[in-house]
């Protein structure tokens, strides 16, 4: 009967093995499906998160690349209108171009406040109020009620001022879209 006992033990030994075998075999599946599909998940997730940073870099790019085109095209605008009046040619012509790249200005300004960064919000809210305060103060000269420091030279040196400010609104947006600062433009090219 001993060996009868012995069979029957390893007979029994073997089916539990193989029983446990197949259990171990389908827990050990299951866990490894479960970290590929969360390796996947986390892989899907920093994909989408890139994709969301490029798509933010971009709709950046453009709006600062939008904004520093109109706001060139505005300041230009305005010195050119002060020229106008300054020589007592003012036409309906010439100040509907004023007009209208003051309103290209605040339109562009404001899709561009949509994805600004607070620090290049701060340049463009600084750029826009002498802006606008140079528009004002020509505005005033041309209806014959300069400020007391309106004249026409003391407004075209602000000029200097404003494209010193547009440098640093433009350093601030390179900074913000993780551009190098290069060289500024020579200061005689300012004009």
């Amino acid at each position: 009967m001993g060996s009868a006992l012995i069979g029957l033990a390893a007979a029994v030994v073997g089916v539990t093995g193989t029983l446990i075998a197949s259990v171990l075999s389908q827990r050990l599946t299951a866990r490894v499906q479960s970290e590929q599909f969360t390796r996947q998940q986390q892989v899907a997730e920093t994909q989408w998160l890139r994709e969301q940073r490029m798509a933010e870099l971009t709709r950046r790019r453009e709006g600062y690349m939008n904004v520093n085109a109109v706001f060139r095209r505005y300041r230009t605008h305005l010195l050119k209108y002060l020229w106008i009046v300054h020589k007592g040619a003012v036409t309906a012509e010439a100040r509907e171009e004023v007009e209208e790249a003051r309103r290209d200005h605040h339109s562009v300004l404001a899709e561009a406040q949509m994805v600004a960064s607070a620090e290049v919000l701060a340049e463009l809210n600084d750029m826009t109020k002498s802006l606008s305060e140079t528009y004002r103060r020509i505005m005033c000269l041309e209806e014959g009620d300069p400020d007391p420091d309106g004249s026409f030279d003391e407004i075209r040196a602000d000029f200097a001022r404003i494209w010193e400010q547009l440098e640093r609104m433009l350093g601030a947006m390179r900074a913000d879209l993780g551009v190098e600062n290069g060289t500024a433009e020579p200061a005689e090219s300012r004009s």
